[in-house]
């Protein structure tokens, strides 16, 4: 490379950076002021906020069905989740006592825009124009230039002019039909019905089309299309038309997929929900991320001095893109997301480490820098695709099973991983040979690997393993004791096992910020429990403040304080018991996609390790770290709420790809190996490791100085996320040294045809 062609791509870089930065601050800055306006809000401004940073619409709705089973509510709870998700990934759906349920969805400000699509029954019909005795069952009403029923739809059901349903629709999709007038696209949604509906709706359009009569399509107590049928349809296909937009098809199939609500539902009340973890988590949760950065790039600096300055250029535009892209695809942002964030930071100064070392050891085998710098790339170029496909494969299964929290983290995450990569592998590339090309050719500018003694880990394998062991038994044991004493085996949150609703009519107008300020610290006393969430109702002086479940006298001292301290008319004070947020469907998709995201990247990493044993160690490393942070919330009685979850699905993906880095050492340095005996094996991952040590800790240091930040400067809820964070962290580094590799070593003495340690065959001697 030239010098010229190197001083032009550095000063693309840095002008890209300072654009993407001066873009970023906007988006932030526009995120921030929509955060804290909570009055006359009508759409969210910046990157969408789920319920947990910055709050939403809430409606409650009433069944209007007299005695409803638990099972209608729990069916109709699922069925609202599954339309709250077109709006959002994040979103709450909850039973209220025994004849409400409340819905909360962020980034939306008008609760009219989601009353009605809701609460709808969301029954779809498919009508002829005539019933058997030829009289009309619609027609066209020229006052509102629209079709009108002329009988009641159970008496069209009755009579058989009801030829389908909603249940007789097999998949229902938005797509764009282009039109054969005006050649123009337009929204649609494309349906296939159910084979005994295709032989129906074949027949009845045969009719149909003999006669020039039409078939009405009609959901929702509205016509939605009545299309005159041209010819029989018999292949049980069909278009719905007459969509304003791309999104109203998309609902509309999203409801007909989902299908009718059993129970009918009214509105009750609805009302602006404030941040579940209140007004000033988000606030606090960007301030310890800034100053976390710039920690991490000093820390990057002055570790690898020239190479450190290219890492913090390559994890800037990190931070930048990764910002950015959010925004644009509109992708809800919540803590589990953030916690995605954090992840992507990680994994990209993992990346860089990585390349980093490599450079370095080029350099101290006696090559050149240019040559080092080549070859350091293209020999950390596996360990960095494996670790990042890996978590990529992991991410991909969880936002194909999972839902709600689950679906956001693994969307954060691909983003995350994706822009890591790209800024490891091309920005801080041609930093690297741009720099070299500007004049930055002194070996000192770059490092040399030190010569280190090898340790001696497999020595000690037995004690880590027993230490891990008794950790892990340490936290079973907690669970049971404390299961036994009526505490509950965890300290489950509201959003895992309901809890109480209080409501109250302060005689005055509270903002979101003053009920934090104020009220819930209150409430916190006398309940002995921070996990409060508190919403203030539209157009009104209530205000709503759920807990964890209260018994009688709690809920008493709790009114008489609101009476004493606020003045509250205690006629006007309601109290009830709320369902979970996390419903029961929800918490078996994220397991689901847990297991079968452990599976799919077993069968990866046997695939590029030949070997099992590799793939079979990394997965007991990875359970090992999810049962060492159970423990830790077992012991320290970490409150189990939505953040759980993330803290979890953060920790697989971050132990996953620390142990890949440290097994492709192995795998190259195993190459040529003309003889396994147990004392090569163990010479050969005591070296790996070795060799792999400073990475594995200035990776976690790195990491783990983010986390910190969270803790010190969040909120009461931000820290109850970072503390579980950090011991999966600290346990994650921990496993991939002193675990993983050992479980390998171990499995290959004692396992597989090729197992080094074979039983010893009795011999008999010949008389």
């Amino acid at each position: 490379m030239k010098k010229s062609k190197g001083v032009a791509i550095i000063a693309i870089i840095l002008a890209c950076l300072i654009g993407l930065g001066y873009y970023t601050s906007t988006i932030m800055s526009a995120t921030s002021t929509s955060q804290k306006k909570t009055d006359n809000k009508t759409e969210a401004e910046g990157i969408k906020l789920g319920l947990d940073l910055s709050g939403g619409v809430s409606i409650t709705y009433r069944i209007k069905d007299k005695n409803p089973s638990k099972k209608d509510i729990n069916d109709t709870v699922a069925k609202l989740e599954e339309r709250a998700e077109s709006y959002s990934t994040e979103y709450a759906v909850y039973p209220v006592g025994d004849d409400r349920i409340t819905v909360e969805i962020p980034g939306v400000y008008d609760a009219n825009a989601v009353l009605e699509d809701l609460g709808s029954p969301g029954s779809l019909y498919f009508i002829v124009q005539k019933d058997s005795d030829g009289n009309e069952n619609y027609s066209y009403d020229s006052s509102t230039g629209e079709y009108k029923l002329n009988y009641d739809i159970q008496n069209l059901v009755d009579n058989g002019s009801v030829i389908m349903d909603g249940n007789d629709v097999k998949s229902a999709n938005a797509a764009y039909n282009q039109t054969s007038s005006t050649s123009t696209k337009e929204p649609v949604v494309q349906l296939t019905l159910k084979k005994k509906a295709a032989d129906v709706f074949g027949e009845a359009t045969t009719k149909a089309a003999s006669s020039g009569e039409s078939i009405g399509i009609y959901y929702d107590d509205h016509f939605i299309s009545v299309p005159k049928v041209e010819s029989a349809i018999k292949d049980g296909s069909c278009v719905i038309n007459g969509m304003s937009d791309y999104d109203e098809a998309e609902q509309l199939a999203t409801f007909i997929r989902v299908g009718a609500i059993n129970l009918k539902l009214e509105e009750m009340e609805s009302s602006v929900a404030g941040a579940q973890l209140g007004g000033k988590a988000l606030s606090s949760s960007v301030k310890a991320a800034i100053i976390g950065l710039i920690l991490v790039m000093l820390f990057m600096i002055l570790n690898y001095s020239l190479s450190g300055v290219v890492a913090s250029i390559g994890l800037a535009i990190y931070t930048t893109v990764t910002v950015a892209l959010i925004y644009l695809f509109e992708i809800t942002l919540t803590l589990p997301g953030i916690a995605g964030v954090i992840l992507g930071i990680g994994m990209a100064v993992d990346a860089n480490v990585i390349i980093i070392s490599r450079i370095r050891e080029e350099i101290a085998a006696g090559k050149s820098v240019l040559t080092s710098i080549k070859t350091g790339y293209k020999k950390a170029m596996s360990a960095i695709i494996d670790g990042n496909v890996t978590t990529f494969i992991a991410a991909l299964v969880l936002m194909w099973l999972g839902s709600g929290t689950v679906k956001g983290f693994a969307y954060t995450l691909i983003i995350s991983l994706i822009v890591s990569m790209f800024t490891a592998l091309v920005i801080s590339r041609l930093l690297n040979l741009a720099f070299y090309a500007v004049g930055c050719r002194n070996e000192k500018l770059y490092g040399r690997a030190k010569e280190h003694k090898t340790i001696d880990f497999m020595k000690h394998r037995w004690v880590c393993f027993i230490l891990s062991l008794v950790v892990i038994v340490a936290g079973f044991v907690g669970m049971i004791g404390y299961g036994a004493a009526g505490k509950g085996s965890l300290n489950f949150s509201l959003e895992f096992k309901g809890g109480t609703s209080i409501s109250a009519d302060f005689g005055k107008d509270y903002t979101v910020e003053q009920v934090e300020d104020k009220i819930v610290p209150e409430v916190a006393k006398v309940i002995n429990d921070n996990a409060i969430q508190a919403s203030t109702v539209s157009g009104s002086n209530v205000v709503t403040i759920k807990t964890k479940t209260l018994s009688l006298s709690e809920r008493e001292e709790v009114n008489q304080m609101l009476v004493d301290k606020f003045g509250v008319d205690e006629s006007t004070i309601e109290s009830q018991s709320i369902g979970s947020t996390i419903s029961n469907e929800m918490r078996s998709n994220a397991v689901k996609a847990l297991i079968v995201a452990c599976i799919f990247m077993l069968f990866y990493i046997w695939f590029r390790f030949k070997d099992i044993r590799f793939a079979g160690s990394a997965i007991i490393a990875l359970v090992h770290d999810v049962l060492v942070m159970l423990t830790g919330y077992a012991l320290i009685r970490i409150s189990v709420g939505n953040t759980f979850i993330a803290c979890i699905l953060t920790i697989v993906g971050y132990s996953i790809n620390d142990t890949i880095v440290i097994f492709d050492r192995i795998r190259e340095n195993m190459q040529g190996m003309k003889k396994q005996t147990p004392e090569t094996l163990a010479e050969v991952a005591n070296r790996s490791l070795t060799q792999t040590l400073s990475r594995s800790l200035n990776t976690s240091i790195t990491t783990i100085i983010m986390v910190l930040l969270l803790f010190i400067l969040g909120v009461s809820s931000i820290r109850e996320f970072a503390l579980p964070l950090m011991i999966g962290l600290i346990s994650g580094t921990y496993s991939s040294i002193f675990i993983a590799a050992a479980l390998w070593y171990v499995m290959k003495l004692h396992l597989g045809k090729d197992k080094l340690l074979k039983p010893a065959v009795a011999k008999t001697k010949k008389k």
